[in-house]
């Protein structure tokens, strides 16, 4: 694995981001991301679904009904808050990714890949953050697409929460008083089981970006998520490292992200 340099340049990479709906890009790795703009690099990212079946925060959000539309126009806010340069949204169910669609979903991201010649392509690791099957459905998408394009694959990066991170964070909004939910998660399954990473990224000094990216998903937000409670100095206690590994394909393109992250000891 290739040193760490704080001051690496990314300039004319791209690095193509891929999921499943609106908001699990910035609560994934949306420090990694900004961080890497920051760096040069041209970021997008590919939503397959508007996550239409999401949770409401507050009704008159959606007066109309059209949750799948405000989330839409909330990715839109964090990704600009992130840097993205393009974003594509698809209309796959949410709720069915991984069963419905799947051939249309796997030429999808060999087009996008065709399309944006990335340098690196980020989804989720096999647990799907919190084993949600939607989330395991991109990941299971994404490395038979990628894995298809053989040697000339751009290199595939699986990214994983921190196991005990988000119990944190709900612990710590409730002895402020929050009567704290993570959209009725389980807080221990984020990061359950995860594959251990081999490297993290520090994106202390992106939290404030990463922080207002997911408070621009204001449907998904809700005033008892701990994340409405949290400052910046516990959001880089807890949030401040996003970790990951590099799928064991055979892509030859050469190390991109592993320039911004540390090594993690095996």
């Amino acid at each position: 694995m290739p040193h760490p340099d704080p001051n690496a340049s990314l300039a004319g990479r791209t690095i193509l981001g891929i999921f499943a709906h609106p908001d699990d890009e910035s609560l994934a790795c949306g420090g990694t991301l900004a961080r890497a703009v920051d760096a040069g690099a041209t970021t997008v990212l590919l939503c397959a679904t508007r996550g239409e079946r999401g949770s409401i925060s507050d009704a008159a959000l959606v007066p109309d009904g059209d949750l799948g539309r405000v989330r839409t126009n909330e990715l839109r806010q964090a990704a600009a808050v992130l840097g993205i340069s393009d974003l594509a949204v698809y209309d796959h169910p949410d709720g069915d990714l991984r069963w419905a669609d799947a051939a249309e979903l796997h030429d999808e991201i060999i087009a996008a890949i065709d399309r944006w010649h990335p340098d690196a392509v980020v989804t989720f690791d096999e647990d799907g953050l919190y084993w949600h099957l939607d989330h395991v459905g991109i990941h299971e998408r994404t490395m038979a697409a990628v894995q298809s394009l053989g040697t000339a694959a751009p290199p595939l990066y699986l990214v994983t929460l921190p196991n005990g991170a988000m119990r944190e964070l709900v612990e710590a909004a409730r002895a402020k008083g929050a009567d704290a939910s993570l959209w009725g998660i389980a807080p221990d399954a984020f990061g359950f089981a995860a594959a251990p990473p081999t490297f993290v990224v520090d994106v202390r000094p992106w939290i404030g970006r990463k922080l207002e990216a997911l408070k621009c998903h204001r449907t998904q937000m809700g005033r008892d998520n701990p994340l409405a409670w949290i400052d910046e100095q516990e959001a880089r206690r807890w949030l401040g490292s996003e970790q990951f590994r590099r799928a064991p394909l055979e892509s030859a393109g050469e190390p991109i992200l592993e320039h911004l992250g540390e090594p993690v000891a095996q």
